[in-house]
């Protein structure tokens, strides 16, 4: 809740000075006011407020109005360096907190014809005006050069998407984003690039479309020249982010509106106060059509910010939006995956690949489901498919190694995840499932360092934390291991396994009213699980302190221990024994101990033998097993 606060937060503070910024400017308190409402309430802003990561959007935002305030701060007094070297620090931060911010010298530009009217008051020409941003521009240059150096394999190549794709594409996405400006509806967190290509007649609709309202607003710069800056100021602004630098694979997203609609906002307002201005009696009307609007739009960002509150939801609505969305099928199957619904999980990733059939993520994915099924060739089948779709893909490699490590073939695995390190060092998941593997191995010390890595790179990592605890715990480094199970019970309380083995290692260092704390939390998330039960009931049973010992608890958790397996181990039957004893029933423990020993005899578990049979001494004796005196180590 604190992330998506601060995001609310930001973007109010955002609204605000947008607002503040045209009544600066142009000294229009109702447009400036609607523009910011507008831009505060508009459904194609929720991806930039809900989606926490989106965060870089709400501050280069914050910095880009910042900047515009400073500017106007500058144009409108006698030249200042301390005003002027403002706007420049101002520009900088918001490139640093998102490159799309590379065309504001060209915004300022037009703002230098409206609504400051520097050309017409200071009869500058053109090339004073370019003169004066070329330090802007330049730092533009630098931003352009670093960025796709940045952003590395995700720039998508002229070989995947070529040019003439992508310009058809983005001139399409330019009337859609006009579309969805005016109608808001079926708003989608991920259009896909269409399977079959743009039809021909859609790409020159969508250019004649932009080509006529270009020359319209040319034409009438004189009468209404807020026209024209709102118009050239989204198309300028959508330039980095329109796809002909394509980056993903989505063909446009809702975020990428957050700026550049605002001269689209700009433009209508004014417009709707040049009428008013020429035809007083339209005022109620344009106040009437401007609330409704505003509501309409709040509502619509109401449900829209609603699909938010879930990866299900989210991926649904995606799927209701837009046609053959593969993305949207794997990652909606990602999400059922993740609440146990495997079957519905393999029909999405189906879906996925039936439109996509070298999607990797879907193969991976699909692989992974099929693995948890245990159909361990399928899977492996899919891994490869992955791996002949990109050999870079390093999941797929992790992928094989998991199959390898479920058939017990642990020196397999180990050359797989290393595998997939080389391929993606920073692959947490590869380094856990490698420390696993040499675990199995015997090999402590090098499983440590795999999961300390794996922990370096995602220090919130669950598995990472459990896996390290066990690996300190065979090592009997019992408090660094209880160190470690907490930290992932600290992020993950439901898990029942930590809460067992904490619980262990408490017993084993002599905290034993610790130790029944955690295995009785253990039993509340998973009443079923048997190494809960078997240390819980023995503990109860044969515990040397008086407050810890319950006989008729004891003998209940036994029995369901017992009654779990058919036929039970030596063992459990040795605790129900123990129980049945500690609750004074003597004849059935020395009954159930009597075949605890046969069944250890069976098992040719010789170990527990002698054991056991001392105790069916005290039982037959009438006395109880009491367990010795833990002494506490460290």
């Amino acid at each position: 809740w604190g992330h998506h606060l601060t995001n609310v937060l930001l973007h109010a503070a955002n609204a605000v000075l947008l607002f503040l910024v045209f009544r600066r400017m142009t000294g229009a308190l109702w447009p400036s006011a609607f523009v910011a409402m507008v831009f505060a309430v508009h459904p194609l802003r929720a991806e930039s407020v809900a989606w926490v990561s989106e965060r870089k959007d709400l501050l280069c935002g914050l910095f880009f109005f910042l900047t515009l305030w400073a500017y106007a701060s500058y144009a409108q007094h006698r030249f200042s360096w301390r005003r002027y070297l403002t706007v420049v620090a101002l520009f900088a931060l918001g490139l640093m907190a998102k490159p799309m911010l590379v065309t504001l010298p060209f915004v300022l530009l037009l703002l230098d014809y409206w609504p400051l009217n520097r050309v017409a008051t200071d009869h500058r020409s053109l090339t004073t005006l370019l003169l004066e941003k070329l330090p802007l521009i330049a730092l533009s240059a630098v931003s352009c050069l670093v960025t796709p150096w940045a952003q590395g394999s995700a720039v998508a190549p002229f070989e995947m998407i070529p040019f003439g794709t992508r310009l058809a594409n983005a001139l399409v996405a330019y009337v859609a984003y006009l579309r969805y400006f005016f109608i808001p509806t079926d708003l989608a967190v991920f259009y896909p690039y269409p399977v079959t290509g743009l039809p021909v007649w859609k790409t020159l609709s969508a250019l004649l479309l932009l080509t006529a309202i270009s020359a319209a607003v040319l034409l009438a710069r004189r009468r209404c020249p807020y026209g024209l800056v709102g118009w050239f100021w989204y198309l300028g602004m959508m330039v980095p982010v329109v796809g002909l630098v394509q980056v993903g694979s989505q063909a446009m997203a809702d975020r990428y509106t957050y700026l550049p609609q605002v001269g689209l906002a700009m433009a209508v307002s004014w417009s709707l106060a040049q009428g008013v201005a020429v035809r007083p009696r339209w005022r109620s009307t344009c106040e009437i059509a401007a609330t409704l609007a505003l509501l309409a739009m709040m509502g619509c960002a109401w449900h829209q910010t609603s699909c938010w509150r879930d990866n299900e939801s989210l991926w649904t609505r995606a799927l209701n939006c837009t046609n053959d969305n593969a993305v949207a099928h794997n990652n909606l199957g990602l999400s059922l995956a993740d609440r146990g619904r495997n079957d519905e999980a393999i029909a999405q990733y189906q879906k996925a690949l039936a439109i996509s059939p070298r999607l990797t993520m879907a193969l991976g994915n699909f692989g992974a489901a099929l693995a948890d099924r245990g159909q361990l060739n399928e899977a492996a089948n899919q891994y490869e498919k992955a791996l002949q779709a990109d050999p870079h893909y390093g999941e797929a490699y992790v992928g094989l190694g998991n199959v390898a490590a479920d058939r017990g073939r642990w020196d397999e695995a180990v050359s797989l995840y290393r595998k997939a390190l080389a391929l993606k060092p920073e692959l947490p998941e590869a380094h856990v499932n490698l420390g696993a593997a040499l675990a199995e191995r015997g090999k402590w010390d090098e499983a440590t360092a795999e999961y300390h890595k794996a922990l370096k790179i995602s220090p919130g990592y669950v598995d990472a934390h459990y896996n390290l605890a066990n690996a300190m715990a065979a090592q009997h480094q019992l408090n660094q291991a209880i160190d470690e199970y907490q930290k992932a019970l600290a992020l993950k309380p439901n898990l029942a396994d930590a809460r067992n083995n904490l619980g262990t290692a408490f017993q084993q260092l002599g905290r034993t009213a610790e130790a029944v704390l955690q295995w009785r939390e253990a039993l509340r998330l998973q009443p079923d699980l048997t190494a809960s039960l078997g240390q819980l009931a023995w503990t109860l049973a044969t515990s040397p302190d008086d407050s810890l010992r319950n006989g008729p608890e004891a003998v209940a958790l036994a029995q369901r221990l017992v009654q779990s397996s058919s036929p039970p181990p030596a063992q459990w039957l040795d605790v129900l024994a123990a129980a049945m004893a500690a609750s004074d029933r003597f004849p059935e423990a020395v009954t159930v101990q009597q075949q605890a020993i046969t069944a250890a005899e069976r098992q040719r578990d010789t170990a527990k033998i002698p054991p056991m049979r001392e105790r069916l001494k005290l039982y037959q004796a009438g006395k109880t097993y009491r367990e010795p005196a833990p002494s506490r180590g460290s």
